[in-house]
Parts: C-alpha cells; structure tokens; sequence
C-alpha cells in the first residue's frame, strides 16, 4: 500500500516538473522502517515500471532511490528533534540537487555517452535539479512529522 500511496503521489504531481513526495515518502520509509523501508520502495519502482513502460528512463530508479534511503540510513536515529528537523529537509534537498549526477551513468551506458556528453547532459537538466532540490527541502519538511506518525501507528497494531 505505501508504494502505490508513492505512484499514486507522482501521477498526481506530474502536472508539476521535478515537484513530487517521492523523495519524502523515500525518507519516511528509512526513517521508520529501516532495511524494511526498501519494500515499498521497490513496490513504487516496479508499479512505475509497469504502468510507464520500462524504458531506459526506469532502470535508474532501480537505485535511485536506493541513494536516499542510504543517505538517510546514514543519519543517526537518536539525534535531538530540532536537528533532525533540518537535516532530514536538507538531505532531501541534495537528493533533488544531485538527482540528475546521480542519473548520470545510467544515461551514459543506455545512450553511449562519452565523459563530455555525460557532463553537457548534467548542466543542461541542472535547472531542474533546482527546481527538485527545492521542492524536496520543502516536502523533506514532512519528514520527521510523518515518521513519528508512521512509527506511532505502526506500534499501536
């Protein structure tokens, strides 16, 4: 169910370019879920695929995702609540900025680019790595608030 609540999520948004709660949802899961948090992760990446098409385009989400919710993993659980309230924006953030380097190597094996068209390829889609990083601090805002929510709800079954 959380990973088509994901789909669900990005079908509504994609009226609006590199805005979505994929990266959120990416983060609350990792937060609240730890390892288990891949699951519905997964479950999104193959319910895109199906529904999209597995185009060349999908075979990155295969570990796209997999960056932020190791990045995530990477944040301590027992930090105080005020700064887990910045990082978890700030790591959503750079997820969003570093989203197009990231795609990178997965362009450059399916269409052959060599280093110069691979980096070309990152500065043309950079403005919309920074409407992403943008959008992400905003939705990473909703981090900590849903996860503590998520974990509350998932101990009281």
């Amino acid at each position: 169910m959380l990973g088509a609540l994901m789909f669900c999520s990005k079908i509504l948004m994609e009226i609006l370019p590199n805005i979505h709660l994929l990266g959120m949802f990416t983060m609350v899961f990792a937060v609240t879920f730890r390892k288990n948090g891949l699951i519905p992760i997964y479950v999104y990446v193959l319910i895109n695929g199906v529904y999209c098409g597995f185009a060349t385009w999908w075979y990155a989400y295969l570990y796209i995702w997999t960056v932020l919710w190791g990045m995530t993993m990477l944040i301590p659980k027992n930090l105080p609540f005020r700064i887990k309230s910045v990082i978890y924006p700030v790591v959503c953030g750079l997820h969003g900025i570093l989203f197009g380097i990231l795609y990178a190597p997965a362009q450059a094996l399916f269409y052959g680019f060599d280093f110069k068209e691979t980096i070309a390829w990152i500065i043309a889609g950079f403005p919309f790595d920074i409407t992403h990083a943008i959008s992400n601090i905003f939705a990473g805002m909703l981090v900590l608030p849903l996860s503590n929510l998520l974990t509350k709800i998932t101990k009281e079954q």
